[in-house]
């Protein structure tokens, strides 16, 4: 029951971060992308000539998911954009973003990685 609840809650924030993301200008390519072994990218967005790979984390409670997004999630994200590229054929500008859902506010972070 708890994991069918956090599933829909999940799937609501997510609708509520294309929302976003569309009204911010960005064209969605894909969603839930999954590259065999490597894991899921949840949008695949573009704009501005830039491709965005992008992880949402959200919350209901006092826990910040900014904090679920770990160095080994990061890691899987950037080797699946790599594959996603390469399996796609594209050669161009690229971004790993995140955006997080509190509450119902959503938060874009863009070029989360260094």
């Amino acid at each position: 029951m708890r994991n069918e609840l956090n599933r829909l809650i999940g799937d609501r924030n997510e609708e509520l971060a294309l929302t976003f993301l569309e009204a911010e200008g960005f064209s969605i390519v894909a969603r839930n992308y999954y590259a065999r072994k490597l894991g899921e990218i949840d949008i695949i967005a573009m704009r501005d000539g830039v491709l965005h790979f992008i992880e949402v984390k959200s919350s209901q409670a006092d826990f910040d998911p900014v904090y679920n997004f770990t160095a080994s999630k990061q890691r899987k994200m950037i080797n699946s954009a790599y594959y996603y590229m390469q399996t796609h054929n594209v050669d161009m500008e690229f971004s790993i973003d995140l955006v997080l859902v509190r509450w119902g506010e959503v938060e874009f972070l863009e070029n989360v990685t260094m």
